[in-house]
């Protein structure tokens, strides 16, 4: 295709007008989202002759899309689809945008400099700093070497539930076994289920303080743990090196992504999150707790309920339980007492 022909998208102009435009319905259901409208409107202008930039497009992936139908629509365009035979599914900007790095209690500012040299490097932008000791800190932007962006747009939380508001995977690196803990993992086998999640939904990287690691608290946190295989007489990384062995892990999962229709979407983690202080409230007024260590049969409910990945509704309903079982045993106490009385 000479280069006079040649139609281009250019993606981020489109995502960055997808503002200012209102939701359009099409009657063969090639896009109903805001995204498409901005992405329709990129082929229009291309059918007319409007020269842009070169860059993959990344399809929806709702049920009822026809990828075959978009494809001819490209191709009736004069689009130049590039890198693949057919419509890019995947531009991995666009799925890197839900991936986000959790830095915990991170104690040298250089480190988290180093850090976000090496995200930016694979491509991932999004980071997090849960009560960092120093930061902003001139060290922090010596080490990121040009990735002052990303130091710039960090977002520094309190805790670790703020770090994971709105994540409904967490991933956490750890370096050693713990007696209760979610499934481990090889980088190599997890970081494609993290792709297929951030397909969607937004997810988490999380990792721990140099010096220790996670916390179990942080560990309790995560649906999936990661072990990032080492010699085993000497198996400690440095933090930035380990944020550079899990982007680039991430970096080359990628490039075989292909994505799969979820027709379950697990609960955010603050949803989670809430039902868990539900339930250990509970089981304290039900007397469940008497012989049993509450600090470890939550760690093990936890970590039961990570292998299901609930769902919102599915939480409802957990908690619905929950909510008739406080009530129940509350009118049994009062019953109680006043037989009490009574005698």
């Amino acid at each position: 295709m000479s280069e006079n022909s040649a139609r281009y998208f250019n993606w981020k102009q489109a995502l960055y007008k997808q503002n200012h435009l209102k939701k359009r319905a099409c009657k063969n259901n090639l896009y109903y989202s805001i995204g498409w409208a901005c992405a329709l409107l990129r082929l229009e202008l291309s059918a007319k002759g409007a020269r842009v930039c070169p860059v993959n497009i990344a399809l929806p992936r709702e049920n009822s899309f026809d990828q075959n139908r978009v494809f001819h629509l490209l191709s009736t365009a004069n689009i130049e689809v590039q890198n693949c035979t057919r419509a890019n599914v995947l531009e991995k900007l666009n799925i890197f945008n839900n991936v986000r790095v959790v830095l915990s209690h991170t104690t040298h500012p250089g480190n988290i400099g180093a850090a976000a040299r090496a995200m930016k490097a694979m491509g991932l932008r999004h980071l997090y700093l849960i009560n960092p000791r120093h930061f902003p800190d001139p060290q922090a932007h010596a080490m990121a070497a040009g990735a002052d962006d990303v130091l710039e747009n960090a977002v520094v939380c309190a805790s670790i539930d703020e770090a994971l508001q709105g994540v409904v995977l967490a991933v956490g690196m750890t370096a050693r076994l713990r007696d209760i803990s979610n499934e481990v993992s090889a980088p190599r086998e997890a970081m494609p289920r993290v792709l297929q999640q951030a397909a969607t939904q937004p997810v988490a990287l999380l990792f721990g303080t140099e010096m220790s690691g996670l916390t179990n608290e942080e560990v309790s946190r995560s649906q999936l743990l990661v072990n990032i295989p080492a010699n085993p007489e000497f198996s400690s990384l440095n933090l930035a090196a380990a944020v550079q062995v899990i982007s680039y892990e991430l970096s080359v999962a990628s490039e075989a992504f292909q994505p799969v229709v979820q027709e379950a979407q697990p609960a955010a983690h603050q949803q989670v999150e809430g039902l868990m202080t539900h339930l250990e409230k509970t089981l304290h007024e039900i007397g469940f707790f008497t012989t049993q260590n509450p600090a470890r049969m939550m760690q093990r409910l936890r970590r039961l309920y990570a292998r299901a990945r609930l769902e919102a509704d599915e939480i409802n309903i957990l908690r619905g339980i929950l909510s008739v079982t406080t009530e129940y045993n509350a009118r049994l106490k009062i019953r109680y007492q006043q037989e009490q009385s009574k005698d």
